[in-house]
């Protein structure tokens, strides 16, 4: 018996055992077609940028500083309120892959995170409705604000954000939609007392859930741009005839690694800038069919002279890798090639609300440079 078993290893060990498998009747030998990597997707898009990495070939691909300075670029394509549109050139994909993150977990922003309920006799939870209160984007700048300090109660206008809200549907009254503008910023702090100290007199002043020493109102970096709502217009929850509903909603500063209510963006992302090549002169006939298929509108026909007609590729940034382009058979892929510009992001943030998306872009910028130098110190 040894001697049987001796050549099944010798087979398994040389690689005939796959080849066995692979002879077997009904083992597929390829993937499916919908599976299969075609030619002109994003293939081999991690780069190896360390020192040394092709010292055998005698290659140096290390980052240089000089080169990074002469070829890096930001170019500001479309800037709104809340939304802004940037090509970030000159960089590897770790680099804008970094910006990403750190927009969407580690900017901090203002968010509720504590609710008080006196009453709520709507068919919404408590704990529902305190979700929904936390998810709605809160215009203050954070960076005014101190982060909270979890040891202690000290809750003052430091780094406390107080609304109260107050609604109730009378009993001869038709449904209402209780809407984010019915939360009222509260300068001065809480209004309901706390529950486990009470005053001894009637005429002390119950202690409320903070302790503001100042109203917020008079500071100064408050005073051209008061505290809100980014949206008033966003329905928490519905009252019947007789229901009510009475709370205080706190907010605090935050990041979106700990909820994703602190998040500034929704969403931030990118992509390779697209790179469409006609391989062959596409005329005539084919130039209008190629132009009709693109629903993107990436080719123009232009006249090149004696009744001909030519494509070109007029706008390469609207492709969106559809394919629908070299779909047709072999000849249309011979014509048209779809590739990615490795070192060029189109990079998209679409703010909350909280800041607008250049100053996001620019904290991002900051915590990254706050990291790479805490690197440097640990390293020195």
């Amino acid at each position: 018996m040894p001697g049987e078993d001796e050549p099944m290893a010798e087979q398994s060990n040389t690689g005939l055992g796959l080849d066995y498998i692979m002879s077997l009747e009904n083992v597929p030998t390829k993937l499916h077609p919908q599976l299969q990597i075609f030619n002109d997707a994003g293939v081999h898009t991690d780069t190896v940028q360390n020192s040394g990495a092709y010292a055998l070939s005698e290659a140096d691909n290390s980052v240089r500083i000089d080169s990074f300075r002469e070829n890096f670029k930001v170019e500001v394509k479309r800037l709104t309120d809340s939304e802004m549109e940037f090509d970030i050139i000159g960089v590897d994909a770790s680099i804008a892959n970094a910006f990403r993150r750190i927009l969407m977990s580690e900017v901090p922003t203002m968010a509720i995170e504590r609710v008080y309920i006196a009453n709520n006799t709507s068919v919404l939870k408590d704990e529902v409705l305190s979700h929904r209160l936390g998810l709605v984007p809160i215009r203050a700048d954070p960076r005014l604000f101190e982060y909270p300090d979890n040891e202690g109660d000290d809750r003052n206008e430091k780094n406390t954000i107080v609304f109260g809200l107050h609604g109730r549907c009378e009993v001869k009254q038709s449904r209402i939609k209780v809407k984010s503008d019915k939360l009222k910023w509260l300068p001065n702090g809480s209004e309901f007392p706390s529950e486990d100290i009470k005053p001894n007199t009637a005429s002390t002043k119950p202690k409320t859930f903070t302790s503001f020493s100042c109203s917020q109102d008079s500071l100064p970096e408050f005073s051209n741009d008061s505290i809100g709502l980014t949206y008033p217009d966003i329905i928490l929850s519905k009252l019947g005839p007789g229901q009510e509903i009475e709370l205080e909603a706190h907010a605090v500063k935050g990041i979106g690694k700990t909820h994703t209510k602190w998040s500034p963006v929704a969403p931030a992302w990118y992509r390779m800038l697209p790179e469409v090549v006609l391989l062959k002169d596409v005329v005539d006939e084919q130039a209008e069919e190629l132009k009709d298929k693109c629903r993107p509108n990436v080719f123009d026909i232009e006249d090149i002279g004696k009744g001909k007609r030519r494509a070109k590729v007029a706008r390469p940034r609207n492709c969106t890798v559809c394919r629908e382009c070299i779909r047709g058979g072999k000849e249309w892929e011979d014509r048209v090639s779809l590739r990615r510009v490795k070192n060029h992001f189109i990079f998209t943030i679409e703010s909350t609300g909280a800041l607008p998306p250049e100053v996001l872009f620019a904290e991002a910028v900051k915590i990254l440079e706050d990291k790479c130098q805490s690197v440097i110190s640990e390293l020195s």
